[in-house]
């Protein structure tokens, strides 16, 4: 091996390393048919990239302890609703853990199952701003003022989670649980596959833990009543492949 030969190999392995494509072909540069220079070089360089991998192993450590942290504090957010509306309490987690399942069993991706979770767990997050006559769980009919509360959560639930950039996709399913696949839904009245797949895995979830949930203005229905009024929407406000999984994941694998 020539010295120029050796030098071009090692500017080259450099240029890897420091694109961040850390490579295992620095050693070589440490045989016997380089020249001590190069060798020296070699081991240099060696061990400077795998003290950088470690240190980026620990931070990125860090990083997911700091997004485990921040929705484990939201999400006790969340549950701090129930002493405002009975209602919520458990809801986000049910919803959760039923949009988990839906994912899993439309054979996605571990990380979007699990931001898929996350977003039914934070779904209705956007509550909060909601006044304290929606909150009063009496049996009124709901004012104008009302109602337009109650369509701008979504809205405010995107808002009050805009900044945490590590949740990605998960910030529009939240935006968008209330759309519908006929377009009625709101905020922006989006139809059919323009409603992110999360989403409309989340409405699922949502509705299904509404009807069988008992509300201040109804008791919740039986299972399978839950699971027949789900279909009955399949097509017009939930999407109908999807529903069609739920049910067979509830009736497989019950409600736990």
């Amino acid at each position: 091996m020539t010295p120029l030969r050796g030098r071009d190999e090692l500017l080259r392995i450099i240029r890897k390393i420091s694109a961040g494509e850390y490579t295992d072909e620095i050693l070589d540069l440490t045989g016997p048919e380089y020249g001590p220079d190069i060798q020296e070089l070699a081991e240099a360089v060696g061990m400077m990239m795998v003290r950088i991998e470690a240190r980026e192993n620990r931070l990125e450590q860090l990083l997911d302890k700091i997004r485990k942290d921040t929705v484990n504090t939201i999400t006790a957010v969340v549950r701090a609703l129930g002493a405002r509306d009975a209602y919520s309490e458990g809801h986000g987690e049910r919803v959760g853990r039923y949009a988990r399942r839906l994912a899993q069993r439309m054979e996605l991706d571990n990380g979007e199952v699990e931001r898929i979770r996350i977003a039914g767990t934070l779904h209705d997050i956007g509550k909060i701003g909601f006044s304290d006559e929606l909150f009063s769980g009496e049996d009124t009919t709901l004012s104008e003022t009302m109602k337009a509360e109650i369509r701008r959560h979504p809205e405010w639930g995107r808002d009050i989670l805009k900044n945490l950039d590590f949740l990605g996709p998960a910030l529009e399913y939240v935006y968008a649980h209330h759309e519908q696949v006929d377009g009625s839904g709101y905020p922006r009245g989006l139809s059919g596959r323009d409603i992110p797949l999360g989403a409309r895995i989340i409405a699922v979830a949502d509705c299904f833990d509404a009807m069988t949930t008992d509300r201040p203005y109804h008791r919740g229905v039986p299972l399978e009543d839950g699971l027949e009024a789900l279909r009955s929407m399949a097509g017009s406000y939930l999407d109908a492949e999807l529903v069609e999984a739920f049910i067979v994941e509830i009736r497989g694998n019950g409600l736990s």
